[in-house]
């Protein structure tokens, strides 16, 4: 069996939400899953587009590189970090069409506000959060090289223009990218997406599902240890996070 391939967004400032949406994929996961961050650092030899400033994190341009990492075959999911799967991501994975290039959940709203987290500015426009979360058929996306990812402008991107149609772009039930604080709230959310900021962050530590956020945050830390013991480098954690 072919490990199902997940590709997650990584900015350092936001490392912790990297490994939290991890870990609840791994936990939750019925079959093998191979997941690989999108980290800036590690594409230079690839990727030397410089930093735009409308973006808001590392990922932004990255995240077209997945078909590319991925040899252009096979399936391949890439997520934004601040997100939390709360189902078995099999479940996504059999929802591929292979008579589409990218599958996306077809976001249609504007945003509430002005700024979002760490004060960066909050763009409208369309398919806006379209790309925060792609399942790609990567052998139909050969268009997305490194030279054309480090080239083509950000909206031409994140607007799908690469695709010769817009018939190419599969579109995915709304619970499987659920955007937080935008959209009224959804107890049957398979994947949970902080795009406003996630519970880690002071501003939106009671946003909706923030109690289920630390609970993976606690169930990725949990070490079992002897009643009362700690090795002389580690400390207790303590969650920040008010409750």
């Amino acid at each position: 069996m072919i490990p199902l391939r997940v590709f997650i967004g990584h900015d350092q400032r936001e490392s912790v939400a990297y490994h939290v949406l991890s870990h609840s994929i791994l936990s939750r996961a019925s079959v093998p899953v191979s997941i690989t961050p999108i980290k800036r650092s590690m594409l230079v030899d690839m990727h030397s587009r410089a930093w735009d400033e409308n973006q808001s994190n590392e990922f932004s341009f990255t995240r077209f590189l997945v078909p590319y990492l991925s040899g252009f075959c096979g399936l391949s999911l890439y997520m934004d970090c601040d997100m939390l799967c709360r189902v078995d991501i099999k479940e996504l994975f059999d929802l591929a069409d292979e008579t589409k290039a990218v599958q996306v959940v077809k976001h249609d709203y504007t945003p509430k506000d002005e700024t979002k987290y760490l004060g960066a500015k909050q763009h409208a426009y369309p398919k806006k959060n379209w790309s925060s979360m792609m399942l790609f058929n990567n052998n139909q996306c050969m268009s997305l090289n490194p030279n054309y990812v480090d080239t083509a402008e950000g909206f031409e991107l994140h607007q799908f223009r690469w695709l010769e149609s817009e018939l190419r772009i599969g579109e995915l039930p709304t619970e499987w990218n659920h955007l937080v604080g935008e959209y009224p709230e959804n107890h049957d959310a398979k994947i949970v997406h902080w795009t406003r900021g996630g519970p880690y962050f002071y501003e939106y530590a009671r946003a909706e599902f923030a109690e289920e956020y630390r609970m993976a945050l606690d169930g990725m830390m949990n070490c079992a240890q002897r009643r009362g013991y700690y090795p002389p480098f580690v400390q207790p954690a303590v969650n920040p996070f008010p409750r």
